[in-house]
This record gives C-alpha cells, structure tokens and sequence, in this order.
C-alpha cells in the first residue's frame, strides 16, 4: 500500500535551494497529517560535477541552524531538540532527529533521494525545524554509516559539500 494514498492531509511545504563548489539542487519537504502522526516527506535532487560530488552514496541531514555560512560550518551541529538533545554529529549518531538516509549520486552526477521522517516537523512544535534560528539541509562527501563515533571523527558523512537553507513555502 502506498503511505500516500491513505487519507491524509498536507499542512505545510518547504524548500531548499542546494548549492555547492559545481554543485547544486532542490529539497521539497512536504508535511502530512494522518490522524495524529506527522509525516515529513523529502525529495531531494542533486546533480554536480562529478569531480565534486563523486558517484557513490552521500550523507543528507538536517543541521541545526538556518544557514550556510562559512563553508557550511555556520549551520552547527545535527537537529537534535530536547533536554537530551546532543548535535554533535559524529557522538549521538545515528539517533538524531535530521539524521535522513543517504542519497545515490550516479556516475554523471545526479542523484535523487525521497525519504519519510516522523523525526521533525514543519509546523510549530519541538521538533519544527522552520522556527528559531531555522535549519539548513547538508550534503556530505561521504556516505553515513549510521553509527557513532568520537567527537569529530566524521564517521557521520565526513566534509560538507552543498547546503541549502530550508525555508517554508
């Protein structure tokens, strides 16, 4: 059965314009309501310079902080709310709410990931990833293994590569 053509009713859209070094692309996040679960849909386009973003799985999460700045370290940590939240991406992985699967980038350089997550939100909430300072969508050099490592390991996707802001629609 499709999760989509349930009864269910769309709340809210947002996007994310991707960009990096040859790189660039688009995040549609759509959030649904069914009974009383949210669901966040992802779609992700990538495509670049294949020199820049190699064929091969690549790590996607949501980061903290609306922004992109500064080759992308301005973005923080991992989305992580809560009084046990821990963003420090490579520590408390894979158990962070922007934590996604990874996206397949083939020979040419594109890619696309859809992906479902009742991790986060679009509407207001303890896990809205639109509200406070915002938050940015990563694409990383490496692929995610989804495990944990120590501080600054990069064993959760290693260099960042292309960002996006993600802002409602």
């Amino acid at each position: 059965m499709n999760l989509f053509s349930m009864e269910g009713k769309e709340t809210m859209m947002a996007q994310a314009e991707i960009s990096g070094k040859e790189i660039s692309g688009n995040a549609i996040l759509t959030e649904y309501e069914f009974g009383t679960q949210t669901l966040v849909k992802i779609v992700l386009t990538l495509e670049g310079n294949p020199a820049n973003i190699k064929p091969g799985l690549h790590a996607v999460h949501i980061h903290e902080k609306g922004t992109c700045e500064g080759e992308f370290k301005c973005a923080g940590g991992h989305f992580d709310p809560g009084p046990a939240g821990n963003t420090d991406p490579d520590v408390n992985h894979p158990f962070h709410a922007g934590d996604l699967p990874n996206i397949v980038i083939d020979e040419n350089g594109k890619g696309t990931l859809e992906a479902v997550t009742t991790r986060v939100t679009l509407s207001e909430g303890p896990l809205c990833i639109l509200s406070g300072v915002g938050s940015a969508l990563m694409i990383h050099a490496n692929p995610d293994p989804y495990k944990g490592g120590e501080h600054g390991s990069g064993v959760s996707g290693g260099p960042r590569i292309a960002c996006g802001i993600i802002r409602a629609l």
